[in-house]
């Protein structure tokens, strides 16, 4: 069973937060219910996808206020409920977690920097034009400002 970044946030909303773990537990308990393998690993690569895409984002322990780091849904993410995840939040023993999302965002800011960095350093222009969206989106997610990063990322992409 596959699941969209959008459902993976969904899937986070639930919750306000799921640890990486808790997620993969949620996923398998919906591809369960379809009768599709459900074994938490599986779900690897598309919650590293989700992360890449900003669809998902992680924060620490210190910074969320939790034993473990989180997963929250993202500034990339328009959240939607697989079918039957309404229900997890009655099966899963998983308290509701609050994290704020100005410290939230501090963190962000600091992944989206070193991710810009990284794709000036190879030069990859699928990369830079991704996180230029990605830009916008977190500037009215997080309330912060990335007018300089959007404009060197701009002139990266013309030359």
């Amino acid at each position: 069973m596959e699941f969209s970044g959008d459902e993976l946030a969904g899937v986070v909303d639930l919750f306000g937060a799921l640890t990486r773990a808790e997620l993969g537990g949620a996923l398998a308990e919906l591809a369960y219910k379809q009768g599709e393998p459900y074994d938490p690993e599986e779900f690897t690569t598309e919650i590293r996808t989700a992360v890449e895409r900003y669809h998902l984002v992680r924060v620490d322990a210190a910074t969320a206020g939790t034993d473990d780091p989180v997963l929250v849904p993202g500034p990339g993410a328009f959240p939607v409920l697989p079918a039957n995840a309404g229900d997890l939040e009655h099966i899963l023993d998983i308290a509701d977690r609050a994290v704020d999302r100005a410290t939230a965002g501090e963190a962000v800011l600091d992944r989206f920097r070193r991710d810009a960095a990284v794709a000036v350093q190879s030069d990859d222009p699928t990369r830079i034009e991704q996180l230029l969206d990605v830009s916008y989106e977190l500037e009215a997610w997080a309330d912060v400002d990335l007018s300089a990063e959007r404009a060197h990322l701009d002139d990266i992409l013309r030359y």
